[in-house]
């Protein structure tokens, strides 16, 4: 087994080679179809950010926090296009970690590497806890604690049957997520026209009535901005996932371009329809979706509600442990981490990186049960803000890149149009986050702590590459 090389020795080109069968000599299957990855990037981006964390946006902001998803969602346009520029041209398991390591070193793509690894087998413990407890309120067989750790073991092991079985498992999760959202937002229309024989129709006066449309002014929108952001996190699995298609340049550049607009559809809609219905002070919006269909009185619905929010939970928990385990198997391969975890399996899985990548989760996941509202809420904190940073890295990432590919003449298979202005216009929306983050009771300490955590990862990686090299 050999590993890409994406350091200056190779020119900054990055090397991929096969077989003399072809096969990729890094082992990972190639069976993923376009249509998988393009319903894993809706999979991994459903989750606990739209069915329950809508509505905190709502709290925060009031029916502006339309304007939050509108700037977050062109935000997430422009990441994924150019995310998708460097995973059409240099597929890699490693992704946004490994192009940082081109484009900047070691060092910056070793820590963005294992911040996001960091990140999601955090949020994987945090969505085997949320999942089970919700079905735990509707479903009272088995304890929470119980459903916690089962889905754990179910998640394991379809990880490690292979990337087309998980691939597939994957695409008819996220299809019963997006019926869902669907089946809400035709429902929600016809509640807000009065088309519903029972349930009066609330008209406009959620939206503009009352404490009016901005009720917390811009710092609200700005709050809820920061909300909205990490719910649109997990959508750059895609470019991860890309190592593992059969035709990457192909796929990638569809499920891009697919992902970006259903999920601002999904999301926008479902908030417009949210904002619309229920009082922006409600209580009743810690269940946004369950408080829309209580509303229209439909008998069962929010128990339905309930069940789906803990499947689109249960996806995006999927989708993560996927990412995370591709994510270190890359850091494997490029000596940023031990080279047991680039180890291949029988259905061409890194079983010792999907191994060490769960075992985070079922450490934290059994802490949390132990001391419940205790563990996760501080391991949160510290990745709460790493998908800002991944953007970042990702656009400074593009624009160092694409300029090296624009100097040398190289033929790219997708090309981020209005390139740099866009790419610039991407870091100055996210620089304008992070100064009103900062600021921001609320989030500061958020920031601090990732600020500190990211510079802890990148001394460690400083110190163990100088280590490598004192042995060589």
């Amino acid at each position: 087994m050999t590993r890409t090389s994406p350091h200056p020795s190779d020119g900054g080109q990055m090397q991929s080679s096969t077989d003399e069968a072809g096969t990729p000599r890094q082992g990972l299957g190639q069976s993923m179809t376009s249509r998988q990855l393009t319903m894993m990037g809706l999979g991994s981006a459903i989750g606990a950010g739209l069915f329950l964390g809508s509505g905190a946006g709502i709290q925060a902001a009031g029916p502006a926090v339309l304007v939050s998803y509108l700037l977050a969602g062109t935000l997430v346009i422009i990441v994924m296009w150019a995310l998708g520029e460097m995973a059409a041209a240099h597929p890699s398991s490693g992704a946004f970690s490994t192009y940082a390591e081109k484009a900047m070193g070691r060092t910056a793509g070793a820590t963005i590497g294992w911040l996001w690894w960091l990140q999601l087998v955090t949020v994987i413990a945090a969505e085997a806890v949320g999942a089970a407890a919700l079905l735990a309120s509707v479903w009272p067989v088995l304890p929470s604690w119980l459903l916690a750790l089962v889905f754990m073991v179910v998640f394991t092991a379809i990880n490690l049957m292979g990337v087309k079985n998980y691939g597939e498992f994957e695409f008819w999760f996220a299809i019963i997520k997006v019926a869902a959202i669907v089946a809400f937002l035709a429902l929600g229309a016809a509640l807000i026209f009065g088309w519903l024989p029972h349930a009066p129709s609330p008209g406009l006066s959620n939206l503009f009535g009352g404490d009016g449309f901005a009720p917390a002014g811009l710092g609200g929108i700005a709050a809820g901005l920061l909300v909205v952001i990490f719910a649109f996190g997990g959508t750059e699995i895609v470019a991860v996932a890309a190592a593992e298609t059969k035709d990457p340049q192909h796929s990638v550049s569809r499920a891009i371009k697919t992902v970006v607009w259903r999920i601002l559809v999904f999301y926008f809609g479902s908030v417009l329809v949210i904002a619309t219905v229920v009082p922006w002070d409600s209580e009743a919006l810690a269940s946004p979706f369950a408080a829309v269909l209580s509303v229209a009185a439909i008998p069962g619905a929010d128990v339905a509600i309930t069940i789906i929010a803990a499947f689109a939970l249960l996806s995006a928990l999927n989708a993560n442990l996927y990412g995370a385990s591709r994510m270190i198997f890359s850091l494997s391969q490029r000596g940023e981490a031990p080279a047991l975890l680039q180890r291949i399996g029988l259905h061409r899985v890194p079983i010792a990186a999907v191994l060490s990548s769960v075992a985070f989760g079922f450490v934290a996941t059994v802490m949390e049960l132990l001391f419940p509202e205790k563990v996760l809420p501080v391991l949160l904190s510290f990745v709460g803000s790493t998908c800002l940073v991944v953007w970042g890295m990702v656009l400074t990432s593009q624009l160092i890149l694409r300029r090296r590919a624009d100097r040398e003449g190289q033929d790219l298979p997708m090309r981020m149009r209005g390139f740099p202005a866009i790419t610039c216009l991407g870091l100055g929306l996210l620089a304008a986050i992070l100064a009103v983050g900062f600021f921001s009771p609320g989030t500061s300490a958020q920031l601090v702590s990732t600020a500190v955590l990211i510079a802890g990862i990148a001394v460690l990686n400083k110190l163990f590459a100088r280590r490598r090299s004192a042995v060589r």
